[in-house]
Order: structure tokens, then sequence, then C-alpha cells
């Protein structure tokens, strides 16, 4: 029953061998494509590429960094929104310039590393011969939103030239992992918050366009071959979720938007649901324009209500994978099992075995 389940990305597990044998294998036939776990500093997600790129750019200045910890001893990742690293673009720079092409941002580097960890277990029968190697990248808006820049002029400053740098990225990884092995899921939160009217300064209206330019600019150049998803999410940094929002009728439009947008075919789309069971949340399901995009909902937490929600989804949405709301990156290590137990008796209650 592959297809059937989705993750998201993180999981906080040392190594990405650790993450294929701990979850791979138990899901794997549940599963499209299975991610590295982004392990290491990715697991904090946009953070990483706050502290790995942009803090030593030689173009921009530190407003705010995270603040250290009850010892006096540096953070490089925020424990909330108010905590993040904030930017400013140096005076007299016009556009923010990111050198060494295709490898600049990391994530080339750590997908290609990782894919061949990848091979090596699908060789060894811990990973099913049908999965693709998941590589879960962040939107332009996500790792660039307007809460990190105290002038929302410098967005324009530099969003072009990074989306630039992760053009070259997707090229790079697709140079070194065979097409037919790969599939690349872009990460929105950001572009959830926006479509919502959630972000201080940026009016409702236009919202979900002005977070499709990115979409048109990337989307097109990955190869027909490729498989490529959505994550939508409503927002971890702080605790889960960072907004509530009245219904799925905005992300349903930011994802109609983006399968339109992508200029090719679109495998995937995640959606998170949170946990509510009224048929006010989920009605907007019904105005999804999927096509043969399979779709995911992100209702594996809270087991105790997780039929209500099922049933809930389904009288708008007949047909759906399931994935948890986002990925377990933020989550306590100890805490994995349960999850684990918990995507195993979601794919059991939805009549997946």
């Amino acid at each position: 029953m592959s297809a059937a389940l989705h993750l998201v990305g993180s999981i906080p597990l040392d190594t990405p061998q650790d993450v294929f044998r701990t979850f791979g294998g138990p899901l794997g036939r549940y599963l499209f494509a299975m991610p590295d776990g982004e392990v290491g500093p990715r697991r904090h997600w946009i953070s990483r590429v706050h502290y790995q790129v942009l803090a030593a750019h030689p173009e921009l200045e530190i407003v705010q960094r995270p603040a250290p910890d009850e010892n006096g001893v540096e953070r490089q990742f925020p424990r909330n929104a108010g905590d993040s690293w904030h930017f400013k673009v140096k005076d007299g720079v016009e556009r923010v310039r990111f050198g060494d092409p295709g490898w600049r941002l990391g994530f080339a580097r750590d997908a290609i590393n990782s894919y061949f960890v990848f091979s090596v277990m699908k060789e060894r029968g811990v990973l099913p011969p049908h999965l693709r190697f998941q590589v879960s990248i962040p939107q332009v808006n996500s790792v660039l939103p307007p809460r990190i820049f105290p002038d929302v002029r410098d967005l324009a400053r530099i969003r072009p030239s990074y989306e630039e740098a992760l053009r070259a990225e997707i090229a790079n990884i697709v140079e070194h992992v065979p097409a037919q092995e790969l599939a690349i899921q872009w990460d929105c939160s950001t572009e959830v918050q926006d479509s919502y009217g959630s972000i201080p300064g940026f009016s409702l209206e236009g919202a979900v366009e002005r977070n499709l330019a990115q979409v048109r600019n990337l989307s097109p150049h990955i190869p027909a071959e490729v498989a490529l998803g959505y994550h939508f999410c409503f927002g971890t940094l702080g605790g889960w979720p960072r907004f509530q929002p009245d219904d799925l009728g905005q992300v349903v439009e930011l994802a109609n938007g983006c399968i339109s947008a992508s200029g090719r075919r679109v495998d995937w789309v995640h959606i998170p649901v949170l946990d509510r069971s009224d048929d006010a949340f989920f009605a907007p399901l019904q105005n999804l324009k999927a096509g043969t995009t399979r779709v995911y909902l992100g209702a594996i937490h809270n087991m105790t209500r997780f039929p209500e929600r099922i049933a809930a989804a389904r009288k708008y949405l007949p047909t759906f994978g399931l994935g948890a709301y986002c990925g377990f990156g933020r989550l306590p290590p100890a805490e994995l099992m349960n999850v684990l137990a918990d995507h195993l008796k979601a794919a059991e209650i939805a009549g997946f075995r």
C-alpha cells in the first residue's frame, strides 16, 4: 500500500542511517518517498540557513541573535519567533549575492551524502525498492520571512538572489541523484500564514498570489522524471500550531495556486489539520483542485480523536493519504517511538492495511 502515508521531513535522530532503519523499515511499504530526517542543523528547519548561511554573509548585518542558554552559552536556534535571528542588508547593497552556486546553501551537499546511504539501505533490503529519496526544502518566502528583516524593504534585496542560489542547489541535486529515484518537496509555512493574513503589515488581499512567483520561478526547472510535492504548515516554532485558522479555506486556495503555478506535474500536497472534527473546518476541502495530485492530510496527532477527524474530512475529500501535522524535528527523541506507533495505528484505522 505505497503512498498511503507521508513523512514531512525532520526526525530527531543522529544520522540518516538511523532514520532509514527506524522509520523507513516499519513504514516503507506505506510510503512513496523517504526523507533522511533532516538530521543535524537541518532539524531546526530555516534556522539552519539563518545560522550557517546568513549570519556569515558579508553583505548582511546581524540585528538580533537567539539569546544564550541559562549558562550564558550561545544558542544557534531560537526558542520561539521572538527569539529569532534578525538581519539587515548593509547600507549601499542593492542586491545581496550568493557565491559558490549549487553548494552555498547546503541542501545539495546534504542530499547527495544522504542519497548514498539511502541507496545502500535499499540494496541491503532495509528500505523497499519502490521508495524514492525525498529532499525537503523550505521555500524562499519561508526562509526569508518578514519577521527576520525589521526593514521589510530588504526582502526585495535578498529574495531574488536566494531564489537563484536555490535553483542552482536543485540543479546540483538533480545532477547527482537519479531522477527516477528522487522526490523534492517544497516546505511552505510563511506562505500559509500569509495566505490567512496572519503576518503583520501584509494584507490578506492578494496574499496567495504574492507567494506564487517563487513557485513559477523554481518548480518548472525540476525535471518531469523527478517527483514534486508541497508541504503546507501552520508552524511549530514555539509550539504547534503557531496560529489556528477558522477553516482550511485559504490553505486550499494556496494549494490550488501552487499546483497551477508549478508548470509541471505535482505528485502530492500535504495539508495540515487541527484537532477539530467540525464540518465548517473541513468543508473547504471540497474546493481542492487536485486532479491527479495525491493529497495527504496532516491528521496524525491526538489519536484519541483521530477517527472523528478522518470521518469529517472524508465528507469533503473521499480519498487521501495521511501524515503528521509537520516534521518531528522539535520533538524530544524519546517521543519518537510513540510517533512511529501512531503512524502504524493511523494506517490501520484508515483501512490502509
